[in-house]
């Protein structure tokens, strides 16, 4: 399968975020033929449907005579359609090693089903944004546009023109975003905002693909992410840090320094028994998981935080009466970060998003106490509210007094322990109908900055969360899961709430 391949829609793995009409350029390869093969094939599962040409070069044959032929067997003859694209390249002056250009471009499962009219057009301006077949030029690029489902098509080329040159197609990628942000809004399709690097790595195939094969309800990717997350969240420095993720049963390498050996320049995480075909670990480094999970962006936070005292043997200590306090200061704190947050957004934004990335955090701490490690709704709406209040370009917060006060918040409220009374649940739900209105917030501070995914984060946290709030201790289906456990003052029913098998 090429590089980069995704699977249908129907292949849905949890945390995995939906694509809007996005390019995807793979690696420039060699094998023109086995490119073509794979396209008009049945695919890795049978998920071509109807193979066929939807568009090509300006001087190309129709496309009733460029579709490649079938043979006795059902299977498409591509040894002229193959010839016909390369004859630039066998012709060129010094051509380049890797003369074959792949992108595939997909639209998002919301959008209406596009013609093969409206896929040639898109293909035709994705062409000549990119600048290997500009309008007009008749010596450009020989390529072509193939369709075998309903919400993609794969656009191949050969990178020497007509005319004997090479194409070096310089800053694809950003033009074919910017192409296709323009097209989203001409089609009326699914927008997103300009690329800023505020979102984590998308899963590669390999991962969907091993996890479907081995019957995991999600990527370890994710896995990862949502632990290297709350011990962050939960951690007061770096030693605190690295010993939460051995707790959480990860296995964790260190990077050092080649001039200081004694100096920590990274780590990076894996799962147990998740391993190569060798046997060997596969490590995440923690810019792999997130752009604020660097280690130096995670330094950043904890150097702006104040110290805080241990909570030593706090989770095995604390009463219910205790937790509800904490969740009842820890919702007043929310509660006037909220109205900062929305005062600050119109002066200083950037003082704004420390509010809200701090935030995220305590709401991190919070879903992880209240859902468990499983986690559920409220662990996926602090994953969108997380991306909502990333700064673009990776650029770190300022120091704010507010944000520090809920990052020792969500320190305290890791400390507390699960759930086991109605009172402690009813003040987390205070938690975290303030927390949905800081998500609010920031949703209008997003607007006001025309950055349309994180605007859509933010709202879709500010909705889960509000929702979950509006949940009552007596009402056991509104919350993830109702467990009885012994309370600190004896047996009795308690309620925590832990996260359903995930699916």
């Amino acid at each position: 399968m090429p590089a980069g391949h995704r699977a249908g829609r129907g292949h849905h793995h949890r945390g995995r975020p939906e694509a809007p009409l996005i390019p995807k350029i793979h690696r420039r390869g060699t094998n023109l033929g086995k490119l073509l093969y794979y396209l008009f094939g049945p695919g890795k599962c049978e998920e071509h449907v109807n193979p066929h040409l939807v568009a090509a070069w300006n001087t190309a044959p129709p496309l009733d005579q460029l579709q490649p032929p079938r043979d006795t067997a059902g299977r498409y003859d591509l040894r002229r359609l193959t010839d016909l694209l390369e004859q630039p390249v066998h012709a060129g002056i010094r051509p380049p090693a890797k003369t074959v250009w792949h992108c595939s471009i997909r639209n998002h499962p919301t959008d209406r089903i596009l013609s093969d009219q409206q896929w040639a057009h898109i293909a035709g301006e994705l062409m000549a944004a990119v600048g290997l077949a500009p309008h007009g030029d008749h010596q450009a690029v020989r390529w072509l546009a193939v369709r075998h489902a309903e919400d993609h098509i794969h656009l191949v080329a050969t990178l020497v023109r007509q005319d004997g040159r090479t194409a070096w197609a310089w800053n694809e990628r950003r033009l074919a975003q910017a192409a296709c942000r323009d097209l989203e809004e001409r089609y009326g399709l699914y927008r997103v905002g300009p690329v800023d690097h505020t979102s984590h790595r998308r899963p590669e195939p390999a991962e969907l693909n091993k996890a479907t094969r081995l019957g995991q309800p999600e990527i370890p990717r994710d896995r990862l992410r949502r632990e290297v997350r709350a011990a962050a969240a939960a951690a007061a420095d770096e030693a605190d840090f690295f010993h939460r993720l051995r707790g959480a049963g990860l296995l964790v390498k260190l990077r050092h320094s080649t001039i200081n050996p004694g100096e920590i320049t990274g780590y990076a995480v894996g799962l147990p028994g998740h391993h190569t075909a060798t046997g060997r670990p596969v490590w995440y480094g923690g810019g792999r998981l997130a752009p604020d999970l660097t280690l130096p962006k995670l330094r950043h936070r904890w150097h702006n935080d104040r110290p805080q005292p241990p909570q030593a043997n706090s989770r095995t200590q604390a009463t219910h009466d205790e937790r509800a306090a904490t969740f009842r200061r820890a919702a007043q704190t929310a509660r006037h970060a909220a109205e900062e947050l929305k005062r600050l957004s119109g002066t200083n934004p950037p003082a704004a998003a420390a509010v809200a990335q701090a935030a995220a955090d305590t709401l991190t701490s919070a879903a992880r106490i209240i859902e468990g490690r499983r986690g559920g709704p409220l662990t996926d709406a602090a994953e969108a509210f997380d991306r909502a209040a990333r700064e673009p370009h990776r650029r770190p917060p300022p120091r704010q007094r507010r944000a520090d006060q809920l990052r020792a918040m969500s320190r305290l409220i890791s400390a507390m322990g699960r759930l086991t009374s109605n009172e402690d649940t009813v003040a987390a739900l205070q938690l975290v109908l303030q927390l949905a209105a800081l998500a609010e917030h920031l949703a209008d501070l997003r607007h006001s900055q025309q950055r349309l995914h994180q605007l859509r984060d933010a709202r879709r946290a500010a909705d889960t969360l509000r929702e979950r709030a509006s949940a009552t201790p007596d009402h056991a289906s509104s919350l993830p899961r109702m467990m009885p456990t012994r309370s600190a003052a004896g047996s009795r029913p308690g309620i925590p709430v832990g996260g359903p098998p995930r699916r």
